[in-house]
Order: C-alpha cells, then structure tokens, then sequence
C-alpha cells in the first residue's frame, strides 16, 4: 500500500511511460490479435487498460477527464496511444490536486470491499502490469518487436553488441 502521493506517483510514473511505450508499439493490424476467439484482442486489452484507469480511481471520488467504461475500442493503435497518454495526464494531475497523503488511508469500495485509496494505487499498477505481460505474448504473435521495459528485449541485445541470454 502506497503512504505518499510522491511515493505512489515515482512507480505510477515508470510504469506508465513503460504501459506507453507498449501502446505506441502497436500497429492498426496487430489489433486485432487474439489468443482465440472467446479471449480479449490485443486492441481489447490496450484500450481495458487505458479505460480502466478511470474505471477504478472514480471508485475513489477522483474526478478527472476519460473515455466512458463502455466506450468502444478504437480502430486505430495511434487514437488507444493518444488516449491513453491524455488520461494518465489527466489521473496525475487529480491525484497531485485533489488528495494528500492522509487520502491514501481513506477506505473507498472496491468492488464491494472497502480498502484504503493506497491499495487501490497498488492495485492499479499490478492491473497494467499483469495486461501488458499479456499484451507481450500477443505482440510477439502478431509479429511486432517487443520494448523493454524491466531491461532489454530479446530484440535489445544485439542492438547492443550482446548476443541474448539462453533461455
């Protein structure tokens, strides 16, 4: 659980430069790629993570500017991208204006349980975190390079004069 609104937002801020580097990856195409047909696309996901961030903060009484919970997926990677960047923008600035640190303690409901406003930041940067692990698996799959974001993509190593570790 986050206890400082400095403290929340060094790991929101890594981690959302690292959520867009992989939205900016993604070409119109590689939206439409699934694992099968019962399961999210690749452009289902990125938009769930990009609407979601508002989904779940309102749940606090955070008040910022984001696309509908039922807004449609976009047709183009550039538009989730876009999107994506306005409303962590906009998420950043509601959290550096409208709360203190002693707001992180306050307990809001979370899908039916009350938590603290500090497990719901924790939990907002394991939701991107676990999507865009998933997001990976179908990057590659639709045939598109892959960014690093906790260190060096396969693609990364020889760029570097390395050749990748063994797996």
């Amino acid at each position: 659980m986050y206890q400082t609104i400095q403290g929340f937002l060094r790991s929101w801020k890594h981690e959302a430069r690292s959520t867009h580097r992989i939205l900016e990856s993604l070409t119109d195409e590689s939206l439409k790629q699934e694992v099968t047909p019962n399961d999210r696309t690749l452009g289902r996901i990125a938009w769930h993570i990009t609407i979601t961030i508002h989904e779940m903060m309102s749940r606090t009484g955070l008040k910022f500017e984001a696309p509908d919970d039922h807004a449609p997926v976009p047709a183009t990677a550039k538009e989730i991208a876009d999107t994506y960047k306005k409303v962590n923008e906009a998420f950043i600035e509601a959290i550096q204006t409208q709360w203190t640190d002693p707001s992180l303690k306050e307990m809001s409901d979370m899908y039916g349980d009350q938590q603290p406003n500090g497990i719901f930041l924790m939990v907002l940067i394991n939701h991107q975190i676990h999507h865009r692990g998933q997001m990976t698996v179908l990057m590659r799959q639709a045939g598109l390079q892959v960014p690093g974001v906790y260190g060096p993509a396969r693609e990364d190593w020889s760029k570097m004069g390395m050749e990748a570790p063994a797996i």
